[in-house]
């Protein structure tokens, strides 16, 4: 275990790692003997540990789906330089773990024009805008069910086709059933059955899928 390094300490630190490395390892080892199981393939648990480690919350893993293609699919968008698309800002700062670009266009002032001219979410527009762009890379949702609404809708009436869809958005309207319905749409996803969600299980779930890669 590490030593404590701040020259402060409190009787409940004894024992408990103090450096980011440290406490990411133990995190994980943790959680690998928490929620092992014979459903969870090896190729599966890297992307699983990180969506928990981010949550703080063991539950979440009986939740998590995965496309059977999802690691090849990000694989080769990672390996050819594609990007990420992502609905929020918050996702765009957490996904570290790659040097794809990362993109995210709420904040564009044409996403603003087309969000207020049709009176949609900013995250909509955003897809629509992206429209074609979003072809072959993944696209990351944490936080707008509306996001992944659009993509299907582009996906059904264009025939766009992201490589991967991480999609977690978190709420109570909407969330459960679009991640449902990304799930049954043909697209290859990462996602999860119910409202819990966020920026951050999405961003670590690209970012697991990043180091995978990484090491292949």
């Amino acid at each position: 275990m590490g030593k404590q390094v701040t020259g402060w300490s409190h009787p409940l630190m004894d024992g408990l790692p103090v450096t980011g490395n440290e406490i990411e390892v133990l995190s994980h080892q943790m959680i690998n003997e928490a929620i092992k199981s014979e459903k969870i393939s090896d190729q599966d648990l890297p992307i699983i540990r990180r969506m928990v480690h981010a949550a703080g919350d063991l539950a979440l893993a009986e939740t998590i789906r995965i496309h059977p293609d999802a690691f090849a699919a990000a694989r080769q968008v990672m390996k050819n330089g594609l990007p990420i698309i992502c609905d929020v800002r918050m996702l765009k700062a957490g996904i570290t773990r790659t040097a794809n670009e990362v993109i995210c266009k709420i904040r564009d002032e044409k996403v603003k024009e087309l969000a207020l001219k049709t009176g949609c979410t900013r995250s909509s527009a955003a897809m629509r805008y992206l429209g074609e762009k979003l072809n072959n890379t993944i696209v990351a949702v944490g936080n707008a069910p509306t996001a992944i609404w659009t993509l299907l809708e582009l996906a059904d009436t264009q025939g766009i086709r992201p490589a991967l869809v991480v999609g977690t958005p978190v709420g109570f309207v909407g969330a459960a059933e679009s991640k449902q319905a990304l799930m049954e749409s043909g697209l290859c996803y990462v996602s999860n059955v119910g409202p819990r969600g966020g920026s951050a299980i999405a961003a670590a779930a690209v970012n697991a899928l990043a180091l995978m890669a990484q090491e292949t």
